[in-house]
């Protein structure tokens, strides 16, 4: 059945959009709470439930603005100069002894027309072109805005029920081995986490004095030392490409501070330069995969993330640091400690400047902790090692199941494939 026969309909002839609740500010709370208060900022690019981040709320609300699993929300305000997030839908997930509450950007669709799939309308406001509707309307310059009226103003074609759910099935199959990789890396993470703890319980406590450590742990092994963590891993600069050298398409990526997101680097959506800029560089600002990175400025100072595994081409900017190892499986011990709460807050607090914090490679080295041999270090690195192996190849596998995702959700969508043909 070819979309030109598929029939018109508008957003409004299916949903309703709720507007949210508008939360009283001084009740929230980056303390985990009961009560998760999501934003447009628990959005993917692209659409999709983002959930790292979350702020919590610690307060009384009215409790029809607690969400149920599998409502479909969408972004109402965005703060990016693209307007890159704005109208995007996210599914709520199921989190145990968790409310997700509804907050005043975000809509809630309330379907009224039981011949659509939901499925199908969650996807196809993930598409490209409802996508740019809604930001091409949106009004607002810093923050941008769109409205219930705008967003069932869109209009579009559909197919009947029957296909709707092959379609959504299609795509929603590729999302649940998404979401199933990351819980996967997720556990995965967590049981390395524990090991690091029952192994190295003295880390929980940076720049602390020895004789504390005694009296409230026992004696630290007299073959430990409190030094910078410089002493197992040093900290690579990035270059400083020329701005007039990046450009939105090619094949050699550059890892900037906004590519480190949720303890992982985005290698999908960089910037890019020609190969002739990087082809007399230094090789020491190549990025591999496995890398350790850390942000060195901005609201993003300290956070760190790993590199999947790719054959691609990516090379490290400036303001982003790389660890590079002075002992076996240095990064790995790294990446556990300075991805701690702790750590972070001790990063963050040793950063320069109000305005824009920095931190520069040698205060990174100079971050002291209670570091154990290098013969423990590499024994824990052989038991957790297995772990993030894991935990990569289960990134890269994501990073190709979203390309196809990607590549199938307008040919669905618009009816450039037939599925009703390709299940005969």
């Amino acid at each position: 059945m070819s979309s030109n026969e598929w029939e018109k309909y508008t957003l409004g002839d299916i949903v309703d959009v709720k507007h949210g609740y508008a939360f009283k500010g001084e009740f929230f709370s980056d303390t985990p709470t009961n009560d998760i208060l999501l934003s447009p900022g628990n959005f993917h690019i692209g659409g999709g439930f983002k959930s790292d981040k979350f702020k919590y709320y610690n307060g009384s609300y009215p409790k029809d603005y607690i969400l149920k699993e599998n409502d479909i929300i969408v972004t109402m305000t965005d703060l990016s100069k693209n307007g890159d997030t704005i109208g995007y839908s996210a599914k709520i997930p199921f989190e145990e002894n968790k409310n997700f509450l509804h907050n005043q950007r975000l809509g809630l669709l309330i379907f009224k027309n039981s011949e659509f799939d939901k499925d199908f309308i969650y996807w196809l406001l993930r598409t490209n072109h409802y996508q740019l509707f809604i930001a091409n309307s949106a009004t607002g310059t810093t923050v941008r805005h769109t409205s219930p009226t705008r967003i069932k103003e869109y209009e579009f074609r559909a197919p009947d029920f029957y296909s709707q759910k092959i379609i959504s099935s299609v795509l929603s199959s590729i999302e649940n081995k998404i979401e199933n990789n990351l819980q996967t890396n997720r556990t995965l993470e967590e049981i390395a986490r524990a090991i690091f703890k029952d192994w190295f319980i003295y880390f929980n406590y940076p720049n602390a004095d020895a004789r504390i450590k005694q009296s409230e742990f026992g004696e630290i092994p007299s073959d430990w030392d409190i030094l910078g963590i410089g002493e197992v891993c040093y900290v690579q600069n990035g270059y400083a490409f020329k701005s007039n050298d990046f450009k939105t398409e090619g094949e050699v990526g550059i890892i900037k501070i906004k590519n480190i997101n949720g303890n992982v680097v985005d290698i999908e959506n960089t910037d890019f330069v020609d190969y002739n800029v990087i082809s007399k560089l230094d090789k020491k600002f190549k990025v591999e995969s496995r890398a350790l990175l850390i942000a060195m400025t901005g609201a993003q100072v300290g956070k760190v993330g790993l590199v999947p595994l790719s054959e691609k081409h990516l090379w490290l900017n400036q303001r982003v640091g790389m660890f590079k190892e002075k002992i076996a499986f240095g990064n790995l011990f790294m990446y556990l400690l300075l991805s701690s709460d702790t750590y972070q807050t001790n990063i963050q607090n040793s950063a320069l400047g109000s305005a824009q914090p920095n931190i520069s490679a040698s205060a990174i080295e100079s971050i002291r902790a209670i570091i154990p041999t290098a013969e423990l270090i590499e024994q824990f690195g052989k038991i957790v090692n297995p772990m993030f192996e894991k935990i990569l190849d289960n990134l890269a596998e994501n990073e190709t199941l979203k390309i196809t995702r990607d590549s199938l959700l307008p040919k669905l969508m618009s009816g450039e494939i037939d599925v009703n043909s390709s299940n005969e």
